[in-house]
């Protein structure tokens, strides 16, 4: 049976991901909810305030599906991809980065363009990546939706 999203290996590549980041000097949310009302696997935040969105990919059906990544790019810096070792990385649009990735680890195969957010927007995001990590460490369930 065929499914888009293949919740095992997306789990494992998002392990890696946050592995290979957390060596970047970047510390990982994942599964959050934006003030888009979408839904963003992981969002990075490096030493100097530098934010990092990855969309993870199991397979590719789950990306042709998927019609909504553009909507991530106005809430990073730089946007990725992580997939799959045995993912077709040509699928992947030149103009965004591609991280291969299993739980074990993960590689930057193609870094991305930087997009610099606006003062106004980093300040917001700042704030509430502060907000959902304590709201997570109280562990009461309540994540607090990303301003826009």
């Amino acid at each position: 049976m065929t499914t888009a999203s293949r919740p095992e290996i997306t789990a494992e590549v998002t392990e890696g991901v946050c592995r290979l980041l957390y060596h970047h000097q970047m510390a990982c949310l994942t599964e959050l909810r934006l003030g888009n009302g979408r839904r963003l696997d992981v969002l990075a935040l490096g030493p100097k305030g530098d934010l990092w969105a990855v969309e993870v990919k199991s397979s590719v059906e789950d990306f042709r599906v998927d019609q909504k990544w553009q909507s991530y790019l106005d809430y990073c810096d730089r946007f990725y991809f992580a997939v799959p070792m045995h993912f077709p990385k040509d699928l992947i649009p030149e103009d965004v980065g591609l991280i291969v990735a299993d739980r074990f680890e993960a590689a930057i195969i193609r870094q991305s363009h930087e997009t610099r957010l606006s003062a106004a927007r980093r300040k917001k995001l700042l704030i509430s990546f502060g907000q959902t990590a304590a709201a997570r460490l109280r562990g009461d369930g309540k994540d607090p939706i990303f301003v826009s």
